[in-house]
């Protein structure tokens, strides 16, 4: 069985071009041998071969302190094609990018997938984080952020709803000509109160990070959270779907 999912997992990767993360995360004081590398190959095939058919898979493999802890989701409303594409990239860029860590995970758009040595099922962490932050300030500060606290309020409760599996998203109209959309989402190992804890944590960090701009996503390993004044989650408005021409610079908060 061992040598069936590192042949999967050859055969998925094998001719997959991986698209560049938005961020990833390599536990580098730890160089793994031979045995726990084989066990990291064989969670992630599993994880390629079955996290499309629900969006989410959290698991192990191994035994001692050769056992490594995985989770795989992709976002709530992607597509089981784009949700495939996905996390098959993500396998494969966080093989090439941490090959000798214990610990590693990385962010897509579309997806996360994260493997430990530790335990982390079912733990809330936000020990690291990075922000896209649009550069762009918007016109009337006031308003759109009354209106986007509203929203976020909104997609926060929804994604702690067991119901919605971790994801919230909306929309709210700041003018007859602007429509600003949210989305948050916690992966689905948290209960409703850890998710709402990292989501409370992302969006009471955006007043810091991006006072006042057009546009800020915040990465954590366990939630994600993002506004824009564009659509950016399915199914797309088809009343706005005019690409962002904005400019975005990042910044990692440790």
């Amino acid at each position: 069985m061992r040598f069936f999912y590192f042949l999967l997992f050859l055969l998925l990767l094998s001719n997959c071009v991986a698209d560049d993360p938005l961020w990833n995360v390599c536990n580098n004081n730890v160089v793994v041998g031979a045995k726990l590398s084989a066990n990291i190959d064989h969670l992630l095939a599993e994880l390629v071969s079955k996290t499309p058919e629900d969006g989410y898979v959290a698991t192990s493999y191994g035994k001692g302190d050769k056992k490594v802890y995985g989770l795989a989701q992709c976002r709530g409303d992607v597509d089981k094609k784009d949700c495939t594409s996905c996390i098959q990239d993500a396998a494969k860029q966080i093989r090439d990018r941490c090959p000798t860590q214990d610990d590693a995970r990385i962010w897509y758009d579309f997806c996360f997938l994260r493997y430990d040595t530790q335990d982390f099922i079912g733990q809330v962490d936000t020990a690291v984080s990075l922000f896209y932050i649009n550069v762009e300030n918007v016109t009337d500060p006031k308003t759109f952020n009354k209106k986007l606290g509203s929203l976020l309020d909104d997609v926060e409760s929804e994604a702690t709803n067991p119901v919605n599996k971790g994801l919230g998203k909306g929309e709210t109209q700041l003018s007859s000509f602007i429509t600003l959309y949210a989305l948050a989402q916690c992966t689905r190992d948290l209960p409703p109160l850890s998710c709402a804890q990292c989501t409370a944590i992302a969006v009471g960090n955006f007043p810091t990070f991006c006072p006042d701009r057009k546009g800020c996503r915040a990465l954590y390993s366990s939630c994600y959270v993002r506004y824009e004044l564009y659509p950016f989650f399915f199914p797309l408005d088809q009343q706005n779907t005019s690409a962002s021409t904005s400019v975005y610079k990042v910044l990692v908060k440790p």
